[in-house]
């Protein structure tokens, strides 16, 4: 859906399901139980996180591409929305969305990255508690609990995915 059907009023609603259970599971109680920090960073930091799983699995599946982008347009509005919520002006609300595309978008190379070398200790370090170092149970927790829902991910196929059926 492009630029003028949205001003028109007009939304593709197809990533909505998807990224309403990726809001839902990076919301789990269990993650700030856990330690990840229960503030307005912290939940932004899991939502991306979630999110980011998500988008490395849809990788895995060419046709899936139209599908990721209406996701992240999702996270866009939602983000956009979250910011005006919270009092951040017009004026401004650009460039912080352009702050927090770029942060998916390092938490995606990390988080590949990191799969790929098979620990994801030191990204999560990095992008969910910003350099801090967790007590090591809070991430074993979070690194355990991501790695299942990444195996979860990989177990179920895209149109279940874009239903909003996740692990």
């Amino acid at each position: 859906m492009g630029f003028i059907a949205r001003l028109m009023g007009k939304r593709d609603e197809t990533a909505l399901p998807l990224y309403t259970a990726i809001v839902a599971k990076a919301r789990e109680p269990h993650w700030y139980e856990a330690g990840v920090p229960d503030t307005v960073d912290g939940r932004f930091d899991m939502i991306a996180t979630t999110l980011a799983f998500v988008l490395l699995r849809l990788e895995d599946d060419p046709e899936a591409a139209e599908a990721s982008a209406r996701l992240t347009e999702r996270f866009v509005d939602d983000m956009d929305g979250q910011l005006r919520e919270i009092g951040i002006g017009d004026i401004i609300v650009g460039k912080h969305i352009g702050k927090m595309m770029g942060m998916l978008g390092g938490r995606l190379g990390a988080y590949r990255t990191a799969l790929a070398e098979g620990s994801l200790g030191a990204a999560l370090v990095r992008n969910l508690w910003r350099g801090d170092t967790p007590e090591a149970a809070a991430l074993a927790h979070v690194e355990t609990a991501l790695l299942a829902f990444r195996d979860g991910l990989a177990a179920r196929t895209s149109e279940l995915l874009l239903e909003g059926v996740l692990p």
